[in-house]
């Protein structure tokens, strides 16, 4: 924080603001890092979710933090089996195996293979014989289901909330070190940040969530949502159908199996277009670790804990949003960012037109040229001196999945056309079709408007000339200033006027003999220019260089190589 605020103001209360490097800025992202895996489970969380807000932090920052994932020590088994059995009972009564040493490690749980009875009742306990051991471990395995069982940490809900206090109380000295467009992107971010823990430490949620996606996708072949087991689940202990897959961005172990793996990011896309646009219900938490694919390409979801809904304003917004996109329409894009509520109205299109241009090439696969990124880069130094992009809370998961998901499938595929694909799919959905409807309809409305608008036209023009014939017409102006022009030339011309009069004073002084008079005189000129001189001076914002993510990408594969 304290490096932030010196970056912005040299002398942390005063003073212009500071030229950061890059090397600068990857050095501070790193020690951050470091420090949020040492403060533990909640800190972890917050790294994930700021790993996907470019409106809160530099690239730099984003570029370290999205390597950050929930691997954590896991607890000690007797603490995680404390919490079981005051959920579910006896582990030896309610699982017929149960491996106590977890698969998977998370920040707020930890996961755990085992077998239940596949023919029990749920909810009741497991009746084993000793007749023949060999034969009856064999029917048993045959009629066991495997599941995997999620235990929620141990004390991990006081942990969560004593840190949120501190994220809170921290957020004020903060906000003061930080312009009006980042702040209100980081009031969002403590305020979405503080439900999402909340909602993702209630299993009882996740499983709602996980059936409810799940009967979204069912019958499609293309993706697999494990089963919640009824019976095995409640707040704090989730049991469900064990799925075995490859982590999705392995890319060699995809490659020996033969999977397409262009195919499955493609899919991947698709599932969340399907997810945000038609179902409204989304998984949130789409990073490598929570996707798998099987041997015949199906993908796997896992963990369903950070999941959002979308209503059906954003959900036309995104619609809208998309057409544009695959339209290459710049203006339309930069309309449907504004109605959303992430691109500021005042933002200087011209400049934000070019990025978008750049954006459009980055997604459809290409390179980037690098001139083209330096005149973007000046103009928006030259032109925007206030972050034009906020995010509002309710995109804050969606956003975080647009960016984890280009993520995997750049991994899958480093020239997949996400354009391409979502053009497709907004045609086979009907989207576009409808759109060109609504356009066709809102076009016809425009020209019957026009036409009742051109009949009133001729009386007011007469009534207009009629005023101004009588000298009767006054012409109300109404000046927006808002990068202050007016005050600054009202600042210049008051010092220019201190100027004169001390510099003129210094000679009536000098010419009467008062030297010491002639000193003072001298020091307030001198002031004076300062003042002068600072008010002529250009403001400089931080600069940071831009980073690409499928060039960024090639630069550190290059960089290992």
């Amino acid at each position: 924080m304290l490096a932030y605020a010196r970056d912005r103001r040299r002398f942390l209360l005063f003073g212009r603001s500071r030229q950061v490097d890059h090397a600068t800025h990857r050095h501070r992202a790193e020690v951050l890092l470091e420090s949020l895996l040492t403060l533990g489970p909640t800190f972890i969380k917050l790294g994930q979710l700021l790993s996907a807000r470019p409106d809160v932090l530099p690239p730099e920052y984003i570029d370290v933090l999205s390597a950050l994932q929930d691997e954590v020590p896991p607890a000690d088994w007797p603490e995680a089996k404390r919490v079981l059995e005051a959920e579910l009972g006896p582990v030896d009564e309610r699982f017929v195996e149960f491996d106590t040493e977890p698969i998977s490690g998370a920040s707020l749980g930890q996961v755990y293979y085992a077998r239940i009875d596949g023919q029990a009742v749920p909810g009741n306990p497991v009746e084993t014989t000793g007749s023949d051991e060999i034969t009856a471990t064999r029917e048993e395995r045959e009629r066991t289901r495997e599941v995997a069982v999620k235990v929620r940490r141990p004390n991990v809900e006081e942990l969560v909330e004593a840190d949120l206090r501190v994220i809170h109380w921290s957020l004020p000295i903060l906000l003061y070190f930080v312009d009006e467009s980042r702040s209100f992107s980081l009031e969002n971010v403590a305020e979405e940040f503080s439900k999402t823990i909340r909602e993702e430490m209630d299993y009882e949620r996740e499983a709602e969530m996980l059936t409810e996606i799940r009967s979204n996708f069912a019958g499609d072949d293309r993706f697999l949502i494990p089963e919640v087991v009824e019976g095995y689940s409640n707040s704090r202990v989730l049991t469900m159908e064990y799925i075995e897959g490859t982590k999705i961005n392995d890319v060699e172990e995809l490659e020996r199996r033969g999977i397409d793996r262009t195919k499955v990011a493609e899919n991947l896309e698709r599932s969340y277009l399907q997810m945000i646009i038609d179902d409204g219900v989304f998984h949130a938490d789409p990073h490598p670790g929570n996707l798998a694919v099987t041997d015949d390409g199906t993908i796997v979801f896992y963990d369903f804990g950070m999941s959002g809904r979308v209503d059906e304003f954003i959900q036309g917004k995104i619609v809208e949003f998309y057409i544009a996109v695959a339209n290459q329409d710049i203006d339309a894009i930069l309309d449907a960012l504004v109605e959303i509520g992430t691109l500021s109205p005042d933002a200087d299109r011209a400049t934000m037109a070019g990025v978008m241009e750049i954006a459009i090439q980055d997604a459809r696969g290409e390179d980037v040229e690098q001139y083209r990124v330096n005149q973007i880069v000046g103009q928006i130094e030259d032109s925007i001196y206030v972050f034009p992009f906020r995010l509002p809370k309710n995109l804050a998961l969606v956003l975080r999945v647009a960016t984890v998901v280009e993520g995997v499938c750049v991994t899958l595929d480093p020239d997949f056309d996400f354009i391409s694909t979502a053009t497709d799919y907004l045609t086979e959905q009907g989207y576009r079709e409808e759109s060109i409807r609504q356009y066709v309809s809102e076009t016809g409305e425009n020209i019957r408007r026009s036409g009742e608008s051109l009949t009133r036209i001729a009386p007011k023009a007469e009534r207009a000339l009629d005023r101004l014939d009588r000298d009767d017409l006054y012409v109300r102006i109404g000046v927006e200033d808002s990068e202050n022009v007016f005050d600054k030339l009202a600042k210049r011309l008051i010092y220019g006027m201190l100027l004169t009069m001390s510099l003129f004073s210094m000679g009536v002084l000098y010419a009467l003999e008062a030297p010491r008079a002639v000193v003072v005189a001298a020091g307030f000129s001198l002031v004076v220019v300062v003042l002068l001189y600072r008010s002529f001076r250009a403001r400089r914002s931080t600069r940071v260089k831009p980073q690409f993510t499928r060039q960024s990408m090639r630069q550190r594969e290059r960089g290992n190589d």
